[in-house]
């Protein structure tokens, strides 16, 4: 009884090195017996010494033993969670969490749209240690007021807490959702089975609507679309941290108090971990048209910085409720939002990556290989399993020397010709392996490799053919994202390392070198980019901008003095300060010592105004 909880749950898991002997062993252990053990580990007491027995039972049910555990009398509740859908009939896959699982409070930051800088860590005050390996930080500020959600699952009830709340407040936005009438409002409220699934807030809404009459809404009842229920439910959600300042207030002030951070410092946020969501989808066929596969990424990838930025400058994505097939959102999936180069994007994100040193991964949503269909599910669990690992155990490289990671080579297979032709794999970078399962996810799940098992690990054992058209698919997408940058004139305007992965993806080299070649691999490093001249003229070009806007600062002040009769106005806002101030920020970024304080920042982009 000294093992903590998770050491059990590891010990009976399966593991590659662990001995046949030891292995037989856990195969021997029915599931419902070893849910009974981790249960019996969770709430067993030192105190009870090796009368542990006494303390559980059942009760007597029609003369027979119940299938219920009782912990002193009190009946012990299991918790599950959904994992995806079974291939073969499309039920739920649930699986049942540890008996300690506390599911993390979290609070969004941001969604779409969101503005950051890049700082060196040493200018943001009272950091813990869990940020003392990067040495630049990410800084993000949300620029939204409402987030446009599509509630995939509000269609069962009960099952999305979070929009039957939303959706039962007042002054909501919604889109594609079933118009309902009193009549049908009185009678979805009295069915039972449908009804008191429901949370609350939906149950008033429900109840309020009876007594208001006229026309509304169900969470549950999408629009009905040519005889069925439209995909692509949506509505505007207040954002959380608005709706619920209580809870980002609670979070600033212990994390304050956790830091010792003075009332007039700011309590900063930085980004400490980089997880992007990508949307795969199995092959299928829509009105005549074939929908190529895309469905060859694990729930875990991670990809060094060239792999990573390939993904970034096609950001592929599969199909979806919401789109009508697979295909390019555009670099990083701003194509239709963007009025400028995408190239100036893309070198700020290339930059601030390799500054600051954050590790490339992301999350598979849609589906793992063509029988798993896992939706959201997955994309919800990966903050559960992040905030349970130490930043140590985060760390790229401390997950692929402990064989959490395993890296994706390209390889060959044979064609319907005869002839053999080349899988490029290897851009898919590195995926979790079952010692990543069984270690992290073992720390939310009873049976870890139940939930994510070996053909979620390994989609091509699903299918090989469907594998390796869909990585033929997302090489031949990167490549014709990449050719438009050569055939619009504007790879120009790409940095030399965003040159070098455009090269890549268009062409397969770089003056005549793969991207695996060592000295290309150099030239992303960081002490490389620092050292560079292209670097140092995006921090020249940043001072030179400061300068400018100093400048047109004060005059627009000065200006406003000079006015008459606006004397009273200028001392109530407090104008003669701020034009103080702003003749000290000038004189700062005009210093010989501004350059050295912008190392470690984005700096500026060196885009031409009449290019863009």
């Amino acid at each position: 009884m000294d093992r903590s909880l998770g050491s059990v749950v590891k010990l009976l898991t399966p593991k590659n090195e662990y001995t046949k002997e030891h292995l037989d062993f856990i195969e021997s252990i029915p599931y419902r017996i070893s849910s009974i053990v981790f249960a019996i580990k969770r709430f067993y007491k030192p105190t009870w010494g090796e009368d542990w027995l006494s303390h559980f039972s059942v009760d007597i049910v029609n003369g027979a033993k119940g299938h219920e555990l009782k912990l002193d009398g009190r009946k012990l509740a299991g918790s599950y969670l959904r994992v995806g859908h079974d291939h073969i009939n499309g039920g739920w896959r649930t699986f049942k969490l540890r008996q300690d699982f506390i599911s993390a409070d979290k609070v969004q930051m941001e969604d779409d749209i969101t503005a950051s800088v890049v700082v060196p860590r040493e200018r943001i005050k009272g950091l813990p240690t869990e940020y003392s390996m990067f040495p630049s930080l990410k800084i993000s500020q949300n620029c939204e007021w409402r987030l446009f959600q599509r509630p995939d699952d509000a269609i069962y009830p009960g099952f999305d807490s979070q929009t039957e709340d939303d959706l039962a407040g007042e002054q909501i936005f919604v889109s594609n959702f079933k118009p309902i009438y009193e009549e049908e409002m009185k009678d979805l409220s009295e069915r039972v089975d449908f009804f008191e699934i429901f949370t609350d807030p939906m149950k008033k809404h429900m109840h309020r609507c009876l007594k208001e009459g006229g026309v509304n809404m169900c969470s549950a009842k999408p629009r009905i679309w040519h005889g069925e229920i439209t995909k692509n439910p949506r509505y505007l959600q207040v954002r959380p941290d608005v709706a619920r300042p209580r809870d980002k207030y609670l979070a600033q002030l212990g994390t304050r108090l956790y830091r010792k951070l003075p009332a007039t410092d700011p309590c900063v946020f930085p980004v400490v971990s980089v997880i992007g969501g990508r949307r795969n989808n199995p092959p299928d066929e829509i009105n005549g048209v074939k929908i190529l596969p895309l469905c060859v990424f694990n729930p875990i990838h991670y990809q060094e910085i060239p792999e990573l930025f390939i993904d970034y400058v096609c950001s592929v994505t599969g199909k979806s409720p919401s789109t009508t097939g697979a295909g390019s959102e555009g670099a990083l999936t701003k194509g239709p939002f963007n009025a400028i180069n995408a190239t100036a994007d893309l070198n700020n994100a290339l930059v601030s990556m390799i500054l600051t040193g954050y590790g490339g991964f992301s999350s598979a949503a849609g589906y793992i290989g063509p029988n798993y269909k896992v939706d959201h599910d997955i994309s919800l669990l990966i903050p559960e399993v992040w905030c349970r690992m130490t930043p140590e155990e985060r760390s790229p490289e401390n997950l692929i020397k402990n064989g959490a990671l395993e890296k994706l080579d390209d390889f060959e297979m044979d064609t319907p010709e005869g002839g053999k032709r080349t899988v490029l794999a290897s851009r898919l970078g590195y995926r979790i392996t079952d010692k990543f399962v069984s270690h992290y996810f073992g720390r939310i799940f009873d049976n870890p490799c139940a939930a994510i098992n070996e053909e979620m690990l390994k989609p091509e054992v699903q299918s090989l053919e469907v594998f390796a058209d869909g990585v033929d698919n997302l090489v031949e997408a990167e490549r014709k994202s990449a050719l438009n940058y050569f055939k619009d004139g504007t790879i120009k305007y790409a940095c030399p390392l965003l040159k070098i992965i455009l090269h890549v993806m268009a062409y397969g080299n770089y003056e005549g070198k793969p991207l695996d070649d060592p000295e290309i691999r150099t030239m992303f490093t960081r002490n490389a980019v620092l050292k560079s001249d292209w670097y140092k003229k995006r921090l020249v070009t940043k001072q030179q901008r400061d300068i400018v806007l100093g400048m047109r600062n004060i005059k627009a002040l000065e200006d406003f003095l000079g006015r008459p009769g606006y004397q009273v106005e200028a001392a109530r806002l407090g104008i003669h300060q701020r034009l103080v101030d702003a003749e000290r920020e000038l004189a700062r970024v005009s210093s010989d010592s501004y350059l050295d304080d912008l190392v470690g920042t984005l700096g500026a982009d060196p885009i031409v105004d009449d290019e863009v």
